[in-house]
C-alpha cells in the first residue's frame, strides 16, 4: 500500500514497485490536500497490482475500470480548472498549461490500462499480458504534478479574493475618517459593515482550511480583534470634542506607562547586573574552594561538611543571579549563555562536594586531590565567564553591541600575496582552541577595561585615544579568534593581525613620547615608565609574528606567544590611558603641566630621535624609509 500521500513540503506517494513522486509544492491547506488523496489512492492501487504475467479476466476488468475512473475524474477536474483560468487572466496561461498536462496524463493512463485488445486466453482461462508499468508510473507522476499545480493556482485565487476584500475594507475605513456629516457617516458605515461581513466569511473559510495550527491560531486571533473592534467602531466614532480630549488623555497615559516600563526595565537591569558584580567580587578570592582543598587534604570531614554547605549556598546565589541576568540579557544568544551558566553552577557544585568528601576519606590520594583541583578550576573558570557575560549584557543594554569595529588587517585575495605563497595557514583543533580560550577571556577583559577608560575622555577625537581604541578593536578580533569566531579564521590570519597590532603599539609609543615631551608634571615619570615597557613588547610581538614556523606544535606555540604578548600590551594600554586622561584634565584646568612650546625644529629632531629609538633605521621621518613604512601599513590595512 502507499504511504501518506501528502506532506508538509509537497504531495508524494510511494510503493513497493518503486513509484514515488514529489511535486515540490508546499500544500498549506486541507482542501487541496483532501482533493489529492483520492487521486493518489487510485493511482497507487493501479501501480501496486501484483507483477504476474497472467491475470484473470476479473483482475483485468478492475484495472481497466480504475484507469477509466481516473481519466473521467481528471476530465471533470480539468473542465473546472479551465473555467477558472478563463475568469482570471493573470493565471490563464499557467493554469491552462497545467490543465493540458493533467488531461494528457489522464488519457495516457486510460490507454495503458485498456484491456479491450483481442487477446487469446490460455487453456486455463487466464490471459497473458505485458502491461507497460513504466509508462503508467511516468503518466501518474505527470498527473499528480499537474493536478497539484492546478489546485495550488486555484488556492492563489482564493488568497487574491481575501486580499481584494481586505483592500476594500481599508479603503472604506479611509472614507470614514474623512466624512463631514453624520448622514454621510451612516451611509459609509453601512457599506463598511457589508464589506466586513464578506471579509469575515472569506477569512473564516481560510482559517478552517489551514493545516498549520500556528497559522490557524494567528488568523483566529486577528479575526477576533476585527470582530470586537468593529462592534466598538460605531460608538467610538461619534465627530464630539469630549471624545477627542479623552483620546488625548489616553495617549498621554499610554506614554507615561511606556516611560514607567522603560524605567522599570532600567532598574531591573541595574539590580541584576549589580547583584552579579557584587557576588563575583565577594567570591573573587575563592576562599571556600581553598578551604575545601585544605580540609579535604587534612582528612577533616567536619570542616569539609561545613564548607560544602557554604559552597551550596554560593551555588544557589550564583544560579539565582544567572536567572536574573537571563531576563535582562537583551539578546537570544546571551539568554542561552545565562541558562548555560546556571546549569554549569548547578552541575559543578555537587561534583566539587563529592570530590572534597572523597579527598577527606583518602587525604593521601593524589588522584583524589587532582580530581578536586579539576572541578575547582572548572568553577573558577565559570566565574570568569560570568564576569564577561555581565559586561556583554551591559554592552547590549547601553547600545554598544556591534559598535566595536573589526580591524582585519589581511591582504585581499590576489593582491600583495607574493610573500604569502610559502605560508601554510591552519585551523586550531578543539583541544588547542580550549587551551587558548582562557587567554582569550583575559584579553577580552582588558579590551573592556580600555573601552571603559576611553569613555571617560572628554575629547573623543584625541589622537592618543583614537590609537588606543584602534588597538582595542584589534585585540577584540584576536579574542574572537580564541573562541573560533570572527573574521580571523586561520593561524596565519592571527599572525597578520598580531603584526599590525604590534606596529600600532610602536606608533602609539611614538605619539606618547611626543605628548610626554610637552609635559612638566609629577606623573610624567610614571607615563615614561609605561612607554618604556610598550616599545620592547611591541617589537617582540612583531618579531614573533614574522618568524616562520613549521609543524603543528610550533604553530600553536606561536599562537600562544602572540596572544600572551598582545595581552601584555593591552595591560600597558589600560594603565596608560588613565594617566594621559588625568594629565590632560590637569592641563585643561590650567595647572601648568605643559612646558613652553618647543620650536618646530626641536620638535622635528625629537620625533626623529624617538622614531630611531623605536624602530632603528627602518623609519626616517619625512624620508624614503618613512614612505615605505606607510605603504606597508596600507598593504595590511587595505582590507578594512
Amino acid at each position: 500500500m502507499a504511504t501518506s500521500p501528502c506532506s508538509s513540503s509537497g504531495v508524494s506517494s510511494s510503493s513497493s514497485s518503486g513509484f514515488s513522486m514529489d511535486t515540490g509544492l508546499e500544500i498549506k491547506t486541507k482542501s487541496v490536500e483532501q482533493t489529492l488523496i483520492p487521486l493518489v489512492s487510485q493511482i497507487t492501487t493501479l501501480i501496486n497490482h501484483k507483477e504476474k504475467p497472467k491475470k484473470s479476466d476479473k483482475t483485468l476488468q478492475a484495472i481497466q475500470r480504475v484507469g477509466q475512473a481516473v481519466n473521467q475524474a481528471v476530465a471533470r477536474f480539468v473542465t473546472v480548472g479551465e473555467t477558472i483560468a478563463s475568469e482570471n487572466r493573470e493565471l490563464k496561461e499557467e493554469m491552462g498549461f497545467a490543465c493540458s498536462e493533467a488531461r494528457r496524463a489522464g488519457e495516457t493512463i486510460a490507454q495503458l490500462t485498456d484491456m479491450s485488445i483481442d487477446e487469446l486466453p490460455d487453456s486455463d482461462g487466464q490471459v497473458t499480458i505485458f502491461t507497460d508499468k513504466t509508462g503508467v508510473v511516468k503518466a501518474a507522476r505527470l498527473l499528480l504534478s499537474s493536478v497539484t499545480k492546478v489546485l495550488v493556482l486555484a488556492d492563489r485565487i482564493v488568497i487574491k479574493q481575501i486580499i481584494t476584500s481586505r483592500n476594500k475594507v481599508l479603503a472604506t475605513m479611509e472614507f470614514l475618517e474623512k466624512v463631514s456629516s453624520f448622514q454621510e457617516f451612516v451611509q459609509i458605515f453601512s457599506q463598511f459593515g457589508n464589506e466586513m461581513v464578506e471579509f469575515a466569511h472569506l477569512t473564516g473559510d481560510r482559517q478552517n482550511d489551514l493545516k498549520s495550527e500556528k497559522k490557524k491560531a494567528s488568523m483566529a486571533a486577528a479575526r477576533a480583534v476585527l470582530e470586537k473592534c468593529t462592534m466598538m467602531l460605531l460608538t467610538a466614532s461619534k465627530q464630539a470634542q469630549k471624545t477627542k480630549d479623552v483620546l488625548e488623555d489616553l495617549e498621554l497615559a499610554i506614554l507615561k506607562t511606556c516611560q514607567c516600563i522603560v524605567d522599570l526595565k532600567r532598574e531591573l537591569h541595574s539590580s541584576a547586573t549589580t547583584l552579579a558584580t557584587d557576588l563575583l567580587k565577594y567570591h573573587a578570592d575563592h576562599m571556600i574552594l581553598k578551604a575545601l582543598k585544605i580540609s579535604g587534604g587534612e582528612g577533616n570531614l567536619e570542616a569539609v561538611a561545613e564548607f560544602t554547605s557554604k559552597l551550596s549556598e554560593q551555588r544557589e546565589q550564583l544560579a539565582e543571579s544567572c536567572r536574573l541576568l537571563r531576563h535582562v540579557s537583551g539578546t537570544e544568544p546571551l539568554e542561552i549563555t545565562c541558562v548555560h551558566a546556571e546549569d554549569t553552577f548547578q552541575v559543578t557544585g555537587p561534583q566539587i562536594v563529592s570530590a572534597a568528601e572523597t579527598l577527606a576519606l583518602h587525604p593521601t590520594s593524589k588522584i583524589a586531590k587532582e580530581n578536586l583541583d579539576v572541578f575547582c578550576e572548572a568553577w573558577e573558570s565559570q566565574l570568569s565567564d560570568l564576569s564577561i557575560l555581565v559586561r556583554e549584557i551591559n554592552d547590549v543594554f547601553e547600545g554598544k553591541r556591534g559598535e566595536k569595529r573589526a580591524y582585519l588587517s589581511l591582504p585581499r585575495p590576489g593582491k600583495h600575496s607574493a610573500n604569502l605563497k610559502t605560508l601554510k595557514p591552519v585551523k586550531l583543533d578543539v583541544e588547542e582552541q580550549g587551551k587558548i580560550a582562557k587567554l582569550g577571556l583575559e584579553l577580552r577583559l582588558l579590551t573592556s577595561d580600555v573601552d571603559a577608560e576611553s569613555e571617560k575622555w572628554e575629547d573623543q577625537d584625541n589622537e592618543l585615544l583614537r590609537h588606543g581604541q584602534t588597538m582595542s578593536s584589534m585585540a577584540y578580533t584576536m579574542y574572537l579568534f580564541t573562541r573560533g569566531e570572527g573574521l580571523l579564521k586561520t593561524t596565519q590570519d592571527l599572525f597578520h593581525q598580531a603584526e599590525v597590532f604590534a606596529a600600532a603599539g610602536i606608533k602609539l609609543s611614538s605619539v606618547l613620547h611626543t605628548f610626554s615631551n610637552q609635559l612638566e608634571d609629577d606623573d610624567k615619570p610614571l607615563l615614561l615608565l609605561e612607554i618604556e615597557k610598550l616599545v620592547p613588547l611591541s617589537q617582540q610581538l612583531q618579531i614573533t609574528a614574522r618568524t616562520p614556523v613549521q609543524g603543528k606544535t610550533a604553530t600553536f606555540s606561536k599562537v600562544d606567544t602572540c596572544i600572551q604578548k598582545s595581552k601584555a600590551i593591552m595591560m600597558i594600554l589600560s594603565q596608560v590611558l588613565p594617566i594621559c586622561c588625568k594629565l590632560l584634565r590637569k592641563c585643561k584646568a590650567g595647572n601648568g603641566c605643559y612646558r613652553s612650546t618647543p620650536t618646530w625644529r626641536e620638535n622635528r629632531l625629537q620625533n626623529i630621535a624617538n622614531e630611531d629609538g623605536l624602530e632603528g633605521k627602518s623609519v626616517e621621518v619625512f624620508g624614503v624609509k618613512s614612505l615605505e613604512h606607510h605603504v606597508a601599513n596600507l598593504t595590511f590595512l587595505e582590507s578594512k
